[in-house]
Order: structure tokens, then sequence, then C-alpha cells
């Protein structure tokens, strides 16, 4: 194969064409026809020999040989885009830059209130919009549409930049005059009614079944190697949802520190250690390869690392 005769757009549009698994969506993503699509799918099928992608009654899958190529391409296009991205310096004062961050509703609540004051102080004219985890998937992130995500992540592409924010522990918050306070043990933990609190992962999230340990996370885990279990009574997947409700009623939340710690000066409300141990927890932010070297970027990061270390 002659690369001097390849037109490198089709390499865009294999690209392209294997993350969406769909002609007509390739087509929006690249601003241009369905039928120059189409066309430049039959090139590609000419150049590789190679269906590329078959349709089923799924839709569009694609084939072996599409799915070995589509990490290289992948990687070949990135380092195209770093290579020739200008190397301009950031001039926060001057910037009118949208920052697009994807944040639990625990990572907004601990990190972005510091996060907006250092914009608003030293970028003015900058503009923060955080979106939750279910607005957004791996591949805005990956495409540079969203410019980080910072959650607690299990499993991460490979191709990600990340960054670990810090570890959290644990503790319990109870109403002030919640009489569990004047024994809080183990068996009275257990005797009491629990708000669940959680933020799914990306994508959109899906009801609770209290008796599903494993998806009820770190503390139903935490008290599952007691051979124990907790009676909760509501689920909910905002932070500050849980913490009103454990105000208002006798109703114990097990959250992290940093989040209870938030409304650590609220008269109404009490911070307890949890009466069992419970594994600490790590918040990170990642971010794509295409916008690593960007400059705006590093300063955003700097900033996100500034904020992190003074909440430490």
């Amino acid at each position: 194969m002659n690369i001097s005769k390849i037109d490198l757009n089709l390499l865009v549009y294999l690209d392209t064409l294997l993350r969406e698994c769909n002609v007509t969506k390739a087509a929006n993503q690249l601003s241009i026809t369905q039928p120059a699509m189409s066309n430049g799918l039959k090139r590609l099928r000419n150049l590789f020999n190679d269906p590329i992608l078959v349709r089923t009654s799924d839709g569009m899958v694609p084939t072996e040989r599409a799915l070995e190529l589509q990490p290289v391409i992948r990687g070949i296009l990135m380092t195209l885009e770093e290579t020739l991205a200008p190397n301009r310096e950031f001039e926060a004062s001057q910037s009118k830059r949208v920052f697009r961050i994807m944040a639990s509703d625990y990572a907004a609540s601990t990190l972005a209130p510091r996060l907006l004051s250092k914009l608003h102080a030293e970028a003015p004219d900058t503009t923060l919009d955080i979106l939750t985890p279910s607005d957004v998937t791996f591949h805005d992130v990956e495409n540079g549409k969203v410019d980080m995500a910072i959650n607690r992540f299990e499993n991460l592409p490979q191709s990600f930049h990340y960054k670990r924010i810090w570890k959290d522990s644990f503790c319990c918050l109870v109403k002030a005059d919640n009489p569990i306070i004047s024994e809080f043990s183990l068996d009275s933990y257990l005797k009491a009614r629990h708000i669940w609190v959680s933020k799914t992962g990306f994508g959109v999230g899906v009801g609770m079944d209290p008796k599903d340990v494993q998806k009820l996370g770190w503390v139903d885990e935490a008290l599952a190697h007691f051979g124990k279990h907790r009676n909760i009574a509501t689920f909910t997947r905002n932070y500050h949802v849980a913490i009103h409700l454990a105000k208002e009623q006798n109703l114990v939340a097990t959250l992290p520190s940093k989040a209870a710690n938030i409304y650590v000066d609220d008269p109404g409300l009490s911070i307890l250690e949890p009466p069992f141990p419970i594994p600490p927890f790590e918040l990170d932010m990642i971010w794509s390869p295409l916008l690593h070297r960007d400059a705006s970027h590093i300063w955003l990061r700097q900033k996100i690392a500034e904020v992190a270390e003074e909440l430490k």
C-alpha cells in the first residue's frame, strides 16, 4: 500500500464511524453530508479490503478487523492533533473560555465552590459548566467535548490521563437531637433507619435494590464483611438531599467526610465516627490526551490541584 496515495481524511472518517457505529451520526459529528460519509465508508472498505461495519438486527456492528484498527487509528490521530495544536500561553485574565467539567454530586459539592472562587479571581470572564455523570459518556471526555471528569472510577480506558485528587474517609451524619447519639454503637446503627446516597457513573442510572449489596457500595460492603446489613429507608443520588433528610428525620446518613464537613457548623446536625471500619475511597480527575498539552487545560488542572490541596 502506497501511503502517499491515501486520503488521510479517511482515517478521521474511520475513527468517527467506529465510535458512532452509525453513518448518519458520524456524518453529523464531522459536519459532512450523509452521502459523503457513505462514500467514505465505501472507500474505507476498498482500502482495507474489509466491510468495516456490518448491518445486523442490532444496528451497524464493527468487524473483527475494524476492532483491531480502532485503537491504532485513534492513537495516530491523537498524536497528530497533539503535535499540530498551537502551543500558546494561556492568559487567564483575558480568557472567555467555557470550562466543562463532569463531576459527581460529591465532587461538585466539595470542589466547585472554591474552584469557582479561584476562577472568578484569576479568570473573571471564564465560565464553569458543571455536568452530571448521566449527562456525558467516556467518548465525550475522550473527544475533548468535556474538559474534565471528576469522580470515583473503577475501570478507565487506557488512553485517558488522570490525577488523584485525594482519599476520603466516611462519617455518620444525624439530627442533633437524634436519640442514637447517646449510645452510638454497631447495634444501634443496625437498628436505625438509613439514607443511602451515592452517584452513578457515566450513563443514566437505574433504581436500587436494597438486597443487592455489591451495587450498594462501600458502606454496605463493609457491613457485609461482618455478616450485617443496614435498614435503608431512602435512596438518593444527591448528598445535600441526604443531609437535609438526616436533619429533618431520625435517619442516619453515612457519607464521605468532606461532604459531611460542609455542614460541620450547622447546629441542627451532629457528625459521628462510624461504629465499624469502612475502607477509604479515592477521588480522581481524568481528561483526554487531546487536551493534555492545551495551555488553558493545564491551567485548569493546576487550579483544581490547588483547591484539592487546600481541602486536604
